[in-house]
């Protein structure tokens, strides 16, 4: 019996080159992240899908606001909101803000829920990309329901004699409202993973949401204001993102040195508005890093 050994045969192949020949290709982890974050953001809107009523709600919601509010105070004086407005014209800029607020705000509730109810712990044991897709699935989520109410309150505020801004100026409308959005999804998002539960968070949501709307000038101006409640407004984000907004609808030429807004601190110009809204979103965003970094490992 011969004892050499037939190096041609393939299972006699050196175990280094068998292995090598079955070592997958180097995948790309950008292109990983955006296939998981976009497959997480169709099962959002899969889910919204199942209940329409949540995006319903959310549209109809404001457009009641504007036009109960705007009937409500109908026959206030020509020009006491300032530049001949109406109230239905000085309203509508606080509403396409608020909205944009309170869909931000409820943003932690889906990824609460399926911390709940176990979803979550699945998608941490599985093998992401970066389980941050899973942040930035609801940001996109978030962001896509504030356009689509946003462009419903616009269109519904046209019709009622508002008009529409410029070209120009309903992009800076979607600037404005997508860094607002940005900064208060990442609080939000923040609260989920910092909170026990949901009936914690929807306590924190029910707590925020009015104070802070009556904390800025979406249903009225400074003007109107006590002086302590003044010093409160200023320091809302809200009203950065509410008077660039008013702004665009009641004039036409404006640039970055318009001033839009006259604090009790000095007066605060356009590209000042959308700065401080830019350090809000950074600053939020930052600040739940550590956190994130903690809950999603």
């Amino acid at each position: 019996m011969s004892g050499t050994i037939d190096t041609s045969n393939p299972v006699n192949s050196a175990p280094s080159d068998r292995l090598r020949s079955r070592e997958p290709l180097q995948s790309n982890g950008v292109a990983d992240f955006i296939q998981e974050t976009l497959a997480l953001t169709k099962r959002l809107f899969i889910q919204l899908q199942r209940r329409p009523s949540t995006l319903v709600a959310g549209i109809v919601q404001p457009l009641m606001w504007l036009l109960l509010f705007g009937a409500l105070f109908q026959n206030a004086p020509q020009g006491m909101m300032g530049n001949d407005l109406s109230y239905g014209q000085f309203l509508g800029a606080g509403l396409i803000v608020f909205t944009a607020f309170v869909g931000a705000l409820n943003a932690g509730l889906p990824v609460m829920f399926d911390r709940e109810f176990g979803f979550l712990n699945r998608l941490l044991v599985a093998p992401l990309a970066s389980r941050y897709s899973i942040v930035a699935a609801s940001a996109i989520y978030i962001v896509a329901l504030s356009f689509i109410q946003t462009a419903a309150i616009v269109i519904v505020n046209a019709l009622m004699g508002a008009g529409f801004p410029s070209i120009a100026g309903l992009g800076i409308i979607a600037i404005i409202i997508l860094l607002l959005v940005l900064g208060v999804t990442a609080l939000s998002l923040g609260f989920t993973f910092a909170l026990p539960g949901h009936i914690e968070l929807i306590a924190v949501i029910f707590v925020l949401n009015l104070p802070l709307l009556f904390a800025s000038t979406a249903l009225a101006p400074l003007s109107f204001m006590p002086q302590w409640l003044q010093w409160v407004a200023s320091l809302n984000p809200l009203t950065y993102a509410i008077e660039p907004i008013r702004y665009l609808y009641n004039h036409p030429q404006w640039n970055l040195a318009s001033i839009v807004l006259q604090a009790p601190w000095g007066n605060v110009s356009f590209g000042t508005s959308l700065a401080i809204l830019v350090g809000f979103a950074v600053v939020t965003l930052t600040a739940i890093q550590p956190l994130l970094k903690r809950r999603l490992a």
